[in-house]
């Protein structure tokens, strides 16, 4: 749905501009993420989406315009929909979650 812009099986549940507010970046200029902000540097954070704002962030593949969520236990998922993609993963290991989350970034991303 959230890929289709709120359209699920030919559907309406959210507007398009509904779900672009969301996975907009609504910090604030003033919001400096530390070294424990775990999306990241250039990524910046919407409606319950972390989103990536600009190319600084590149320690591993992706798009501007990607949004995500990672669990503490490791679980991620992130929406891409410059390359029309969404990915769930789902593992529980909290203390290797920054290590894995790029590392399957760049392999489903080397698909091209």
């Amino acid at each position: 749905m959230l890929l289709n812009g709120g359209t699920l099986d030919g559907k309406r549940l959210l507007g398009p501009k509904t779900i672009a507010y969301m996975t907009a970046d609504h910090l604030d200029a003033g919001v400096a993420p530390g070294p424990l902000y775990l999306p990241g540097a250039g990524f910046g954070f919407g409606l319950g989406f972390a989103c990536a704002a600009t190319p600084a962030w590149r320690t591993c593949r992706g798009s501007v315009g990607e949004y995500n969520w990672g669990g503490a236990g490791g679980t991620y998922f992130w929406i891409d929909p410059k390359e029309d993609m969404f990915v769930v993963f789902a593992m529980q290991s909290p203390k290797q979650r920054t290590y894995y989350r790029p590392l399957l970034k760049n392999m489903v991303y080397a698909r091209s």
